[in-house]
C-alpha cells in the first residue's frame, strides 16, 4: 500500500486493501457481471464505491463530491477501473489522515451527519469492505473481506445501518444460520447471501 493511501485507522486500511485486491482481481471480461446489489453491475458497484469514499472525504474537508451520483452509477467508466478506485481510497484516506482519533464528532454523509470519528471511519470502512465482496464474488474471486475485518465491521453496522435500510441503501436483514463466521453474519446483517453466485 503507498504511503499516501495509509491512515491510522487500521480498519479503514484494512478495507481500502480489501477493495484495492477485488478491483486487481476483475477480469476485462467481467465488469459487467450482476453482482449481489441488484440491477447493478460490477462497473456499477465500482462507481458506488468509489463515489462513498470520495463522499466521505468531500464531507470531511469541504472539498468536491463525486462526480455523479453514487445511487444511480452510470456503469460507464472514462478512466481505468484501478485509477477510479485508487484515486476515491486515496481521497478518502487523506481525508481521514486529518481527522483526530479522539474526535468526538465528524461530518459524514450517513445519517445521523454526524458521529464519533471512530464510528465515521468505521462507516467508511464497512462502505468499502462490503462492495469489495461484492465485487469479488460477482467475478469469481475469493472474498477480500475476511471473518477478522467483519468482526472489526460489525458493531459499526449494528450502530449505522438500520437508517440506512430506510434509504435502501441495505436490504433487509436475513435470518442468521447455524455454522455462520463473523464474515457470514455481518453479510447476513447486511442483507446480503454469504453463498450469492451470479
Amino acid at each position: 500500500m503507498s504511503q499516501s493511501t495509509t491512515t491510522e485507522w487500521a480498519v479503514l486500511n484494512d478495507a481500502h486493501q480489501a477493495l484495492r485486491t477485488a478491483v486487481r482481481g476483475v477480469a476485462a471480461e467481467d465488469w459487467n457481471r450482476p453482482t449481489p446489489c441488484a440491477n447493478w453491475t460490477v462497473t456499477q458497484v465500482l462507481q458506488h464505491a468509489a463515489g462513498d469514499q470520495i463522499g466521505f472525504a468531500a464531507f470531511l474537508t469541504g472539498g468536491p463530491g463525486p462526480s455523479e451520483d453514487p445511487f444511480a452509477p452510470s456503469g460507464t467508466l472514462t478512466t481505468s477501473p484501478l485509477t477510479v478506485a485508487e484515486e476515491a481510497m486515496t481521497a478518502s484516506a487523506e481525508a481521514w489522515a486529518s481527522v483526530d482519533k479522539d474526535a468526538e464528532e465528524v461530518t459524514v454523509p450517513v445519517p445521523p451527519g454526524k458521529m464519533p470519528a471512530w464510528l465515521g471511519a468505521g462507516a467508511c470502512a464497512l462502505d468499502a469492505a462490503v462492495h469489495a465482496w461484492d465485487i469479488a464474488v460477482a467475478t469469481g474471486q475469493p472474498s477480500p473481506l475476511t471473518p477478522q475485518l467483519a468482526r472489526e465491521l460489525m458493531p459499526v453496522a449494528t450502530a449505522i445501518v438500520e437508517p440506512l435500510r430506510a434509504f435502501g441503501a441495505y436490504a433487509p436483514a436475513l435470518d442468521p444460520e447455524d455454522g455462520d463466521d463473523d464474515l457470514a453474519a455481518l453479510l447476513r446483517y447486511l442483507g446480503r447471501r454469504p453463498d450469492w453466485t451470479a
